[in-house]
């Protein structure tokens, strides 16, 4: 009887022991969430070359610690075979040229200044200004930086390599995208830059053009508007959500966010009051591209449909 209460007592003690020791179900679901915690995959927005040859607006997975950081992550996406070269999605390439450097980077007050090796001079004609384009966009789409500014061994990058056309010391998106001519004189040139929708492997994603015209005294916000609700494009394979019916009654800006107020038309179901989310992203960043604002509110007949904040489109 002895032996049976101490055989007993020590099987017990031994599957006390190997429950110790194996981790129960709660445990190893709380060791998966702080894995994915310390490993986060934040999107960033990177502008790229289409097959189209665009300068397309795409997210990647990038660094998600300083502006510096980050802004050295989107130039590693931008250069042909770049450490971030594995992130770049299918359909689209990078634009500047392969073996290029940066040899530093800083920020100050707003502007980044980045030294890149002489490489980035070897650059094709007919892309030297894409790359500009892709080079200004990808950085100021970081919160923080405002413009950049250009230099190659320490010395201001002036004219591009081949045109020899002149660029400004401070490079912001007034400098155009995907840029259309519609001028007749050299005075009174305005700009506005409108997205459109275009699609790679089923995957929607946007590409900026910015139109140059003579009338300065335009209204931008309607001249948008319009713009995204023709029936016609620039090029057949751009396209916008927008129904060619929709008319925007009246709008208003206060306090950096803009209030547009749409006839039902702007709706995709008027029985649902949905609003389609590419018509919303073309708007909202068509908009911004225009005028400095934090949010965009979508009314339909005075009746406040939408709120979409900048920051939020991802």
């Amino acid at each position: 009887m002895l032996y049976k209460k101490i055989l007993v007592a020590s099987s017990l003690l031994v599957v006390l022991f190997m429950l110790y020791l194996i981790p129960t179900k709660k445990e190893v679901e709380f060791a998966e969430t702080n894995l994915e915690y310390v490993y986060p995959n934040d999107l960033e927005t990177v502008y790229l070359l289409d097959s189209n040859d665009y300068v397309a607006r795409v997210l990647i997975s990038a660094s998600n610690d300083s502006i510096i950081s980050k802004a050295t992550s989107l130039i590693d996406a931008l250069t042909i075979g770049g450490k971030k070269e594995n992130v770049i999605p299918n359909g689209f390439r990078s634009i500047i040229p392969s073996g290029t450097k940066v040899i530093d980077i800083e920020l100050e007050d707003g502007v980044l200044i980045i030294n890149f090796s002489k490489d980035i001079l070897d650059i094709d004609k007919k892309y030297e200004d894409k790359m500009i384009e892709s080079l200004t966009y990808t950085l100021t789409s970081i919160n923080g930086i405002d413009s950049i500014k250009l230099l190659v061994d320490g010395k201001e990058l002036k004219r591009l390599p081949n045109s020899n056309k002149l660029l400004p010391t401070f490079l912001d998106k007034s400098y155009g995208i995907n840029k259309i001519y519609e001028i007749t004189n050299v005075g009174n040139i305005d700009s506005y830059t409108v997205y459109f929708v275009n699609n790679v492997n089923d995957n929607k994603y946007y590409i900026p053009v910015t139109k140059y015209v003579n009338d300065y005294k335009q209204d931008k916000i309607r001249i948008i508007i319009d713009e995204l609700a023709s029936s016609f494009t620039y090029q057949s394979n751009l396209s916008s959500f927008l129904n060619e019916n929709t008319k925007l009654l009246n709008y208003e800006v206060i306090d950096k966010q803009i209030k547009l107020n749409f006839n039902d038309m702007i709706f995709s179901d008027i029985t649902n009051n949905d609003i389609l989310e590419e018509v919303v992203y073309t708007i909202c960043l068509s908009i911004n591209d225009s005028i400095d604002i934090d949010s965009v509110v979508f009314l339909a007949n005075d009746r406040e449909i939408l709120k979409k904040n900048i920051s939020d489109l991802k």
